[in-house]
């Protein structure tokens, strides 16, 4: 027996190395676990976010090319039947269809404002008494496809519509979300059309036509 006694300390050592490995293993092993489960999950979600903003950007670039059509286009500004209708009148047509634009794209509006006659718009300026103007500012929420389809039915409307402004942010706790704030410009003619005398080598109607005129911008 007293042969062996100076492997004691040989042996303490080791059993109290595989004590402190069979420990160490306990404490970090779940850490460790953990860890690459975090991992995982942060690749997970920067992989949603990834998508995410592409589609983003996707939506993006084709309003880009959508607000470029509309800004580029000559569409006819709308007229009413009838003379002495009166500014909410005409506001209230142009309106009632951006409204059932949103209804029919199941789009939410937070809230919705408007102005008359914005004073830096050249139509006021130049064809105040021929011309009724008005922005109409929503805040509104929707998803990537329901708000690109707004976009596309804005630029298919029959009448001149402006967006003077579109931003778009995902909501932080769901990023399919999508809250955005948009302003469009709606003109009307304050009177019906003049009718254009065609033997004559000018038309009647008034200098600012906005059908046959470039829109400002």
């Amino acid at each position: 027996m007293e042969k062996y006694k100076r492997y004691y300390g040989v042996i303490i050592f080791c059993i109290s190395a595989m004590f402190v490995i069979f420990l160490g293993y306990n404490l970090a092993y779940p850490k460790y676990t953990e860890s690459v489960a975090q991992a995982a999950r942060v690749e997970k979600k920067q992989k949603e976010v990834d998508e995410l903003n592409t589609k983003l950007q996707i939506v993006q670039k084709k309003i880009k090319q959508i607000r470029d059509s509309i800004v580029s286009s000559q569409k006819k500004i709308y007229s009413p039947l009838e003379s002495d209708l009166g500014n909410e009148t005409l506001f209230f047509t142009l309106y009632n269809d951006v409204i059932e634009m949103l209804h029919a794209n199941s789009i939410k509006i937070k809230s919705i404002d408007y102005k008359y006659n914005p004073e830096t718009d050249s139509f006021v300026k130049f064809g105040k008494d021929v011309y009724f103007v008005c922005d109409v500012d929503m805040e509104l929420v929707s998803n990537y496809v329901n708000l690109g389809k707004l976009i596309q039915d804005v630029y298919q409307y029959p009448y001149y519509i402006r967006i003077n402004n579109l931003d778009v942010k995902p909501y932080e706790k769901d990023k399919k979300i999508l809250l955005s704030t948009l302003s469009l410009r709606l003109y009307a003619h304050t009177a019906p059309e003049d009718p254009v005398d065609t033997t004559a080598t000018t038309p009647i109607a008034p200098a600012l036509d906005g059908a046959n005129t470039a829109l400002p911008q």
